[in-house]
């Protein structure tokens, strides 16, 4: 068990020692936040270890700003926005240091009645609806997600009342891969990455990007389920820390016109006994199964494009040479392809760098999975690989707009037959709230426009 992580004994005895006095009981929303209850240490021990807890089903079934909107099956005013079950996942409990007294458990979340069924359209199990599919087929999926913020130096407050303009950033300018320029927030960025790993968390290293106020911290891979619980806990408790050393983040794919925050997601595959599976014998040293994996990833990538960019902020980052892809295609090592595979041997893998910071990771991970199964079941023969700029290419684009995508996604039957009519049903309605809100807004570039020169 790494450092930071608790048994259920543990716990106990640092409840009976005063050192944890709370438990957050959390469970990951559309959105991919953290919701839930504060709870007494004790009162978790007493009631909420055994019998778990509940919260409003209206949590998977709000948009950003927690507004109750229509079109949801599964919560709604006709249906008196009744209760969902927090099933706590006792392998997930761990301590929160950048809390004082405070442990934090993540849940699977249940229907009420009949007990113990799973919310199918909750992220945490449709990942997991994935998995078991691989395991079927006695693979395990690891993943290691890559998460790029921007830091300010106003606190969360201040730039909420100036409307997030004109915002400090922590850097002036373009900072990658520099020493001096972490050096900067070194403060911030150390302690994210010490208490990430007092929280359980494999933290590998700190990195500037390239807009002003920039920076990356990389952990490393782990089982698919563990990387997103964690993915989860690291944005908010990044989120936190940085609130209390009166700076604010945001992961926002993009918030200005410079480069956007992306979250490159890494995946590889492994036999039921830890084997690696992606290596091969052939010319490029891929197995078979690989090459109709990226298949799968290229054949569905476009109609999976919405569980990986799922807002409208989100394909502002898909522009040329932004280092976002454009081109639906796989290269070695070229960062302008939608797919890259990099390593080699046991570390072989793929890299898809389509998702950006704004990212539901369990979503992601899973349309990722689905569309290397869809490409596995079917034998799908692998294209030759892209080499050169592919955002000059000829080749298939990545969807535009939110509104594109969200049709795509709705239409697929690749998606249906993978994640079932409830679920692309659930997200379509999310994906049609958000397109509904954007376009009754008025926007600062409409006025600025507008409001003298029409």
């Amino acid at each position: 068990m790494r450092s930071g992580m608790l048994s259920v004994a543990q716990l106990r005895d640092r409840v009976d020692t005063g050192e944890i006095d709370t438990v957050l009981v959390a469970m990951t929303d559309m959105q991919g936040r953290l919701q839930g209850k504060r709870c007494a240490a004790r009162y978790f021990l007493d009631e909420v270890l055994e019998h778990a807890t509940e919260a409003c089903g209206y949590l998977l079934a709000v948009d950003v700003d927690m507004t109750t909107v229509d079109g949801y099956a599964l919560s709604s005013w006709e249906t008196g926005y009744g209760d969902v079950v927090l099933r706590p996942d006792l392998r997930t409990l761990r301590t929160v240091p950048w809390w004082p007294g405070t442990a934090m458990v993540l849940c699977d979340v249940e229907h009420v009645v009949p007990e113990g069924r799973a919310v199918a359209a909750s992220p945490r199990q449709v990942l997991r609806r994935q998995l078991d599919r691989l395991s079927e087929r006695g693979l395990r999926a690891f993943v290691g997600t890559e998460l790029e913020f921007l830091v300010f130096d106003d606190s969360y407050e201040a730039a909420w009342s100036a409307g997030y303009r004109g915002l400090t950033p922590a850097n002036q300018y373009n900072v990658d891969y520099s020493l001096l320029g972490t050096g900067r927030i070194e403060p911030l960025l150390r302690r994210i990455r010490k208490e990430m790993d007092g929280a359980g968390m494999y933290v590998e290293s700190a990195k500037g990007e390239c807009n002003p106020g920039q920076h990356e911290i990389a952990f490393r891979y782990d089982e698919a389920l563990v990387t997103c619980d964690n993915h989860s806990i690291y944005k908010t408790g990044a989120k936190e820390i940085a609130a209390q050393e009166g700076h604010s983040l945001t992961f926002m794919a993009k918030y200005n016109e410079r480069e956007g925050n992306s979250c490159h997601i890494h995946l590889s595959l492994r036999g039921a006994a830890g084997e690696a599976v992606f290596a091969g014998d052939g010319a490029d040293g891929m197995s078979p199964l690989m090459r109709h994996f990226i298949a799968g990833q290229l054949d569905c990538l476009r109609e999976f494009t919405y569980l990986l960019a799922p807002n409208i902020n989100s394909y502002k980052r898909f522009a040329v040479g932004s280092f976002a892809p454009t081109a639906i295609a796989w290269g070695r090592d070229n960062r302008t392809c939608a797919i890259r595979v990099v390593g080699e041997d046991h570390a072989l893998r793929l890299e898809n760098r389509v998702p950006g910071g704004d990212v539901n990771p369990y979503l992601a991970v899973a349309a990722l999975i689905a569309a290397g199964l869809h490409g596995i079941d079917r034998g799908l023969p692998l294209e030759p690989e892209f080499k050169g700029n592919a955002y000059h290419s000829e080749r298939p684009r990545v969807p535009r707009t939110l509104r594109e995508a969200a049709q795509l996604f709705g239409d697929s039957a690749v998606a249906r037959a993978a994640f079932g009519d409830d679920v692309v049903e659930h997200y379509r309605n999310a994906a049609r709230v958000e397109l509904d809100a954007y376009d009754a807004a008025v926007t600062d570039w409409e006025r600025i426009r507008g409001f003298e020169r029409l």
